[in-house]
């Protein structure tokens, strides 16, 4: 019997050392795989960043590396002032793409397209794209009051969700109140 043990240690070793090894393999893996990434990432601007321009651009162009969901949307492009708007209209998704059309800019200096999208995953991403107007253009600025209203579903939140919520609280402190009294009782 005593011949048996050397063979059987010699399969243990074999088996220790093979799972040894495999798992030192998957640390290997698991530590060596890169981060999950699973918001939208801005991959590209029109404009792009810090480029320096001469001529007015006719949109404000920013590209996602996935779809961006179509609520909540926000883009607004401020002159070097840091307030003052010059989008022509109301900005558009399409899958990946978001845009928005521009009046002609005015004084030369430093412009930023000011972004906020909402992933596929339904988390909000925002950033801000700056670029330089090197040779003044015609264009005047429109005060930052005049572009508060925002478009329906671009970045207005609707009522519904605090009305229920509200509703639901209210509901919840009666059930309690009520409980409460009738243990007293």
């Amino acid at each position: 019997m005593s011949s048996r043990w050397p063979l059987r240690s010699a399969r243990e070793n074999i088996a220790l050392r093979l799972a040894a090894v495999l798992a030192a393999a998957g640390c290997a893996v698991l530590l060596g795989a890169p981060v999950a990434d699973a918001h939208s990432v801005l991959v590209a601007s029109s404009p792009s960043r810090d480029a320096a321009v001469a001529d007015s651009p006719a949109e404000a162009v920013l590209v996602f590396n996935e779809q961006v969901e179509n609520r909540f949307t926000e883009l607004a492009v401020l002159g070097p002032d840091g307030s003052s708007h010059w989008e022509a209209g109301p900005a558009s998704v399409v899958d990946a793409r978001l845009s928005a059309p521009l009046r002609p800019l005015g004084p030369a200096g430093v412009y930023t397209i000011r972004y906020r999208v909402t992933s596929a995953d339904g988390h909000p991403v925002s950033g801000a794209v700056p670029f330089r107007l090197t040779v003044a253009g015609p264009g005047s600025a429109v005060p930052a009051a005049a572009m508060t209203a925002s478009p329906a579903g671009t970045g207005s939140m609707p009522l519904w969700p605090w009305i229920t919520g509200g509703a639901v609280l209210l509901g919840t402190g009666f059930a309690v109140a009520r409980r409460l009294a009738r243990a007293d009782a």
